[in-house]
């Protein structure tokens, strides 16, 4: 059984979800990849605690995280009926339903029909009765609004998650979703974008949302922000900077593609090193704390694959404040690359 560090709520800086009374750590530990069957448990194990004793007590999860989907909520039910088992409500658990969980018409998108049976199952995995924060994970065009926010409220009303949120709508939709809660009674609190120094959508005047953009519908709304894949999905580290290696996510055909990885990408990713280098950090904490700079963006949700790799780029948050000087020059590379994965599935419908 796990013993906490005493300290670990003095390790991270909180910051309010927006209008709501959640105070999040600066930095979620993402689930999404290394939580698989292809990772010993006792690695996932590690790397958990090791999150929990730096005061990273928010984890993010979805009912497809793996592979094999739900295999990383099943690593976290684990945990929660040993070394966890203490601590439970110090810790914010949440998840999301959206994308492909099991076959048929009922295991994907915005259904009511598939969100409730999606959460119920991750319940099950989890092996608790609740869940503090549940996701509509993509936006759904062939589903009335009212009807997925309309799960999302029956979720809370059944006390099955505690608070509710959207993953990956724009501007415009996002929007559409406050207006349509505020007509149900549900209070919206989080929005979980993607968002790096390579990725930078969320940033985009939409001239269907009033000409805000997603930061700005956020902001106004008082969501709490949870940016996802700051690091663009590895790119934003040291790895690539000399190419491919042959251990990477690129090389083993994973969601990074190898086409993101173009020379002229390669090129900003570069340039956006000297600067780091400049700083005295790392590109990966760079990445990071570029994200956090901006007030709106309440934390953000970091992988890793091991403990060292997790304190590495938890010292973001202890770095120094990005001057005018070096953010004009972060600028001068931070553009757009065309990596977002989720852009066709979600956030450009």
């Amino acid at each position: 059984m796990h013993l906490a560090d005493d300290a670990r709520h003095d390790r991270l800086p909180l910051r309010r979800a927006g209008r709501s009374g959640l105070d999040l750590p600066a930095v979620t530990l993402g689930l999404w990849q290394n939580f698989g069957d292809a990772t010993p448990f006792s690695d996932q194990r590690a790397l958990v605690l090791a999150a929990f004793d730096a005061g990273v007590v928010h984890l993010d999860l979805a009912n497809n995280y793996g592979p094999p989907p739900g295999a990383a909520e099943e690593t976290v039910g684990r945990l929660l009926a040993t070394d966890l088992a203490p601590y439970r409500d110090e810790l914010l658990i949440a998840t999301k339903a959206g994308y492909r969980q099991w076959p048929g018409p009922y295991g994907e998108f915005g259904s009511r029909k598939y969100l409730l049976a999606s959460l119920d199952q991750s319940l099950r995995r989890l092996g608790t009765d609740r869940v503090d924060v549940f996701y509509s994970h993509r936006y759904d065009p062939s589903t009335p609004l009212e009807e997925t926010i309309g799960a999302l409220k029956t979720a809370v009303d059944s006390g099955r998650a505690l608070y509710a949120g959207i993953s990956s709508y724009s501007a415009r939709r996002t929007a559409e979703a406050l207006a349509v809660a505020d007509d149900l009674g549900l209070r919206l609190t989080l929005h979980q974008p993607s968002y790096s120094m390579l990725n930078r959508w969320v940033e985009q005047p939409d001239d269907e949302a009033g000409d805000r953009s997603l930061l700005d519908v956020a902001g106004e709304a008082g969501l709490g922000v949870v940016a996802f894949s700051p690091l663009a999905q590895g790119m934003l580290t040291r790895k690539y900077l000399g190419g491919v290696p042959d251990d990477s996510r690129a090389a083993r055909g994973g969601p990074l593609r190898a086409e993101y990885l173009s020379e002229e990408n390669l090129d900003r990713v570069r340039a956006l090193n000297a600067v780091a280098e400049a700083r005295g950090q790392s590109l990966a904490q760079l990445a990071v704390a570029w994200v956090l700079r901006d007030p709106r963006v309440t934390s953000v949700a970091l992988g890793a694959r091991t403990p060292e790799q997790l304190r590495e780029n938890l010292a973001a948050v202890d770095g120094p404040a990005l001057t005018d000087d070096e953010l004009a020059e972060i600028d001068r590379h931070a553009v757009d690359a065309g990596i977002n994965l989720w852009g066709s599935r979600s956030s450009d419908l």
